[in-house]
C-alpha cells in the first residue's frame, strides 16, 4: 500500500482530533504533509507540535498541492462545501467534519415555515453540488462521523448480527452545556443550533444502524421516510431569565439550544434523537437500541470505566478529565482514553485504508447526505408543526 499524504485545512479542536487519530494508523503509511489555517501562527504551532512537513498560505494553495492525497476539512461549517468541491475538483479525497454542509449566510427573514423551507432547499442544493464534485472526479468523501466507529457501536453491530433480532426502537442523544466558539452560536455561520451541531452525531448513528440492519437481514435498504421535530431556544425562555446566573453558555443568536425529533423508517420502526446545548455535567453521548430479542445501551461519554473524587479544584492540575465538565470537584467520570472510546482513531484507520484500497469508507457520502436531509427536514417539521415526509417534502 502507498503512503497517504494528508493536508490539514484548519488547526483547531477537530484538527487535533484528526491528527492524533492519524498518528495511530497502522498497516498503511501516513505522511502529515501540510497545514494551513486562517491564523498563520496557529498553523505554525500545529505543524511544530505534530511534525507536519510544512505550512501553507491558504487553503487554495494546499488544495492545489500535487503531492497531497487527502485534505482534512477542520473549518467552520460554512466553509465545508466550497472547500470540499474545490478539493474534489483538484482530485483530492476529502475528510469532512460534521455536518457535511447546510444553509449559511443570511437567514432571509424571521424564523418560521417559509424560512425553514428555503433553508432546506439551500442545504440540499449544497449537498447536490458536493455529490457531483465527488462522484464526477472519482474521489472519496470520508465523513468524520466518529459515532459509527465507537467501540460500543461496533460491538452492538456484531451482537445484532449474531442475535438476528429486528430493531424496532432507537434512542440516541448528544448534549452538553454549549459551544464556546462564536461561529457556532450564530445561525449565519453555524447553519443551525443544537440539532445540526450536536444532533448530526446521533442522527448519523441511527441512519447507519438501520442501513446496517437492512444489509445483514438481506431486506434491502431501510430508509428514513419521515421526521417529526420540536426545537426550542431555551436561552430565551422565562425560566432562564428568572434564574439569573447560569452555568450554561449564553449569547446565542437565532438558533435552537434544544431539540427532539422522531425519525420514521421504511420498515415501520422509529428512532428518537435528542440534542441539547442546555445540559450541565459534560458531554453526553449515549444510545439505546431496542430489538425484538435484545436491548443494547451504549455510553461513550460519560463513561464509568474510571471515576474520581476530590474536593480540591486544583488536585488534578492540568490533567484531562472529561470534555466540557464545568467543575473539577466532586465525583468525576474520568476518560482514560476518550478519543478511543468515541471512535476517532478507528475512524482515521478506516479512512486511510479506504483511500489506499480505493473502496468506500464505513462512513461516507451517502451517510453525510442523509444526515443533512433529515436535519433540515426536521427544521421544517418544527416550523410547520407537522410530520415531514422525506420523499415528498
Amino acid at each position: 500500500m502507498k503512503t497517504i499524504s494528508v493536508g490539514f485545512i484548519g488547526a483547531g479542536f477537530s484538527a487535533h482530533l484528526h491528527v492524533e487519530g492519524l498518528k495511530k494508523v497502522h498497516g498503511v503509511g501516513v505522511r502529515l504533509a501540510a497545514v494551513t489555517a486562517s491564523r498563520p501562527e496557529r498553523a505554525a504551532a500545529f505543524a511544530q507540535a505534530h511534525r507536519v512537513a510544512k505550512t501553507g498560505a491558504s487553503w487554495q494553495e494546499l488544495v492545489a498541492e500535487p503531492g497531497i492525497d487527502v485534505v482534512c476539512l477542520c473549518v467552520p461549517n460554512a466553509l465545508h462545501a466550497p472547500i470540499a468541491v474545490a478539493a474534489a475538483r483538484a482530485g483530492k479525497h476529502v475528510i469532512c467534519e460534521k455536518p457535511m454542509t447546510g444553509a449559511f449566510g443570511s437567514a432571509g427573514g424571521p424564523a418560521g415555515p417559509e424560512r425553514a423551507r428555503r433553508e432546506r432547499e439551500r442545504a440540499l442544493e449544497s449537498v447536490g453540488e458536493i455529490e457531483r464534485a465527488v462522484r464526477g472526479n472519482g474521489v472519496l468523501l470520508l465523513y468524520a462521523e466518529n459515532w459509527v466507529y465507537a467501540p460500543a457501536m461496533a460491538k452492538t453491530k456484531r451482537l445484532l448480527k449474531e442475535a438476528k433480532g429486528a430493531i424496532i426502537d432507537i434512542r440516541a442523544e448528544e448534549s452538553h452545556s454549549g459551544s464556546h466558539a462564536l461561529r457556532s452560536r450564530r445561525r449565519e455561520t453555524a447553519g443551525g443550533g443544537a440539532l445540526l451541531m450536536l444532533g448530526s452525531h446521533p442522527v448519523g448513528a441511527v441512519l447507519h444502524l438501520k442501513a446496517y440492519e437492512g444489509e445483514i437481514a438481506g431486506t434491502g435498504p431501510i430508509r428514513a421516510t419521515s421526521v417529526t421535530a420540536e426545537v426550542a431556544a431555551l436561552y430565551d425562555s422565562d425560566a432562564v431569565r428568572r434564574a439569573g446566573h447560569s452555568w450554561l453558555v449564553s449569547d446565542w443568536q437565532d438558533v435552537e439550544t434544544w431539540s427532539n425529533l422522531v425519525i420514521g423508517f421504511s420498515d415501520g420502526t422509529k428512532a428518537v434523537v435528542t440534542a441539547s446545548f442546555a445540559m450541565l455535567g459534560g458531554v453526553r453521548n449515549t444510545f439505546e437500541v431496542y430489538t425484538t430479542n435484545a436491548v443494547y445501551r451504549g455510553a461513550m461519554t460519560p463513561n464509568d470505566g474510571l471515576t474520581a473524587f476530590t474536593p480540591d479544584a486544583d488536585a488534578f492540575g492540568t490533567e484531562y478529565l472529561h470534555e466540557k465538565i464545568e467543575s473539577r470537584t466532586g465525583w468525576i467520570s474520568v476518560a482514560p482514553d476518550e478519543d478511543w472510546v468515541r471512535g476517532y482513531p478507528q475512524e482515521m484507520q478506516d479512512f486511510v485504508e479506504a483511500i489506499a484500497q480505493a473502496r468506500e469508507p464505513l462512513s461516507g457520502l451517502v451517510l453525510a447526505s442523509g444526515v443533512v436531509d433529515v436535519i433540515y427536514a426536521a427544521y421544517v417539521s418544527a416550523a410547520e408543526g407537522r410530520r415531514v415526509d422525506l420523499d415528498r417534502s
